[in-house]
Order: C-alpha cells, then structure tokens, then sequence
C-alpha cells in the first residue's frame, strides 16, 4: 500500500493562489542567427536544441498551384546539452509550416503537418548529415506531433481532421506500428506525446488517459490510465510521478502533478508554469521528453525546461 503526504485546505481562503514554477533556461539560438526567420524548433531524444531557419520567409511563386511552396534553402542551427553549436545547410526543403527533429546518424528530418501544404506530393523529407535529401515519403495529414526515438524510429501523433491517432514508422517509409486497435479509449485527436528511448507516453482527445507505448516493432505492449486533467498539450513522466501542462481555455500555463495507481493518476497538485522571468509562455512550442517539458515562447529563440526528475 502506498502512502502520500496530503495538503489540508485553509477553510478561511476558499481560493488560494496558484503555485507558480519557473521554467529553468535551457538553450538559446546564438545571437548571430537572430536575424533569420525561425521557421520551428525542437529538442531531441538527446537533449540537443534545435532551430530551423532561412534568411526570408518562403513565398509562394511561379506556376504551384496556390498556397504551394517552392523548395528553398534552410539551416538548422543546433545547441548541444554542452553548450557548443553545429550548423547543417539544408537543400531543397519543400515542408510549409515543418516539423523537425535529428535522425541517429547526424541527419534530419523535416515534415508538414499538412499533406496539401508540399510540393512534389512527398510530406517526409529526410536529409543526411550534411543536408542533402536523401528519401522522402507521406504518413497522412493532420501531424500534430513529430518525435524521433532513441532508435531512429518516427512517432507521428495526428489531430482529428486525420483521425488516424499516433503511428510509429521507419526511416524507410514502412509503418511500423499504429494505434488503431490498441484500446485507447476515445482517441480522436493526440493532444500530447512524449518520446524517451523506445517508449512513449501519451494523453489523448476525447477521454484523455495517460497512455504508456512500449516494446519494439509491431509487439508493443499499450498500458492506459485514467486521468481527470483534460486539455493538456504535453506530458512528463519519473517512476510512478507525471505532470501535465496546459489545457482549454483559463488552463493554458496549468501544471498538474499527479502519481500513477494500478489504473489511475491521481493528482497531488496543481499550480502555473511561467517563464523564467515570472511571466506566462503566451505563444509557445512545447516539446516533452521523459521527464521534461521544454517550452519556447515566442519569438522562439529561447527554450525552458521543467524537469520533474530534478
């Protein structure tokens, strides 16, 4: 049996403040690049930042049809956990409104969330380790969430114009495992995913349980637990700890705590995450890994961590 220390309520403040937790800095674009449009930006499984940019924002031209882009030239500026930086020039990106994240080899991988939103009908692009395209395939529109593995798999997590909940492929192009007859219950839209090693954890539209993915291949063993914090846009896992962050409206900047059961989270507390400074992340990106939520406020030159595990 498990025992957990619990708050007692004050009855005379019958609303107490929130408790707010500051982002910790964690990367920053060098100030050299601050000039370049960011077009997105990620952590990897490795804990590296990086940034994907051009000199000018791509403009639709020439004979596409409208809203296409034509390829253009980008780099990815990376910021390791040692704090030294690389930068890769990528050649011919086709990915309007992208998704990024680095392959195992040195490598990247660049996606539109939309399949009617690339030139040359290929949404995946995979460039080697000095930015040449070396394969490129599609894995179906309405990509929320692009995380690469510890093996150099490809999770893809879709919102519900495209139903098809999260997939797992290979850097070939092969659809390794979906979630379609996993026994998620409700899953409509992945509004989290969390990628670490080989496993994943996620929360997903409509009933949103926490779901654990684990295993290799097409043998992955799917664990779900119930959980009454709705909306969040990303989820950290430590042990039997777990924190979500975000939710609807008036939820935006919650950080719910809570710890796992037999088939339950419970939660244990709930506060705000600010930025380091104090202030609300307003438009941000969030990226999650294992027990981390990094979280990059616009202009998006800048990530934060909070680490459940610290």
């Amino acid at each position: 049996m498990r025992h957990t220390a619990r708050r007692t309520r004050d009855p005379t403040q019958e609303n107490p403040p929130a408790q707010h937790t500051a982002l910790v800095p964690y990367a920053r674009l060098p100030r050299e690049h601050h000039g370049h449009t960011v077009l997105t930006s990620t952590v990897d499984v490795l804990g590296t930042a990086h940034w994907l940019l051009t000199e000018r924002p791509p403009q639709p031209g020439g004979e596409l049809p409208p809203g296409e882009l034509p390829p253009f030239d980008a780099s990815v500026v990376s910021v390791h956990p040692d704090g030294t930086t690389s930068v890769t020039a990528l050649a011919g990106v086709r990915a309007r409104r992208p998704h990024l994240d680095r392959l195992p080899h040195g490598g990247f991988l660049v996606a539109a969330s939309r399949t009617h939103r690339t030139t040359a009908g290929e949404q995946v692009q995979l460039f080697d380790a000095v930015g040449r395209e070396t394969s490129s395939f599609s894995v179906g529109d309405a990509v929320e969430h692009l995380l690469v593995d510890g093996a150099g798999r490809i999770w893809f997590g879709h919102f519900d114009e495209n139903p098809l909940g999260i997939r797992r492929w290979s850097t070939t192009g092969a659809l390794v495992w979906s979630s379609d007859g996993a026994d998620i219950p409700g899953l409509f839209d992945c509004y989290a995913l969390n990628v670490t090693g080989t496993t994943a954890w996620a929360c997903t539209y409509t009933d949103f349980p926490l779901v654990e993915i684990r295993g290799d291949g097409h043998d992955r063993r799917v664990r779900v637990w119930s959980n009454g914090v709705d909306g969040a846009r990303a989820v950290a896992v430590h042990g039997e700890r777990v924190a979500f962050y975000g939710g609807y409206t008036g939820h935006r900047d919650r950080l719910a705590l809570g710890e796992l059961t037999e088939s339950t989270v419970e939660r244990t507390d709930t506060g705000l995450l600010t930025l380091p400074d104090g202030l609300p992340p307003r438009r941000r990106r969030v990226v999650a890994r294992g027990a981390r939520i990094h979280v990059q406020a616009e202009p998006y030159t800048e990530w934060g961590v909070f680490d459940l595990g610290a």
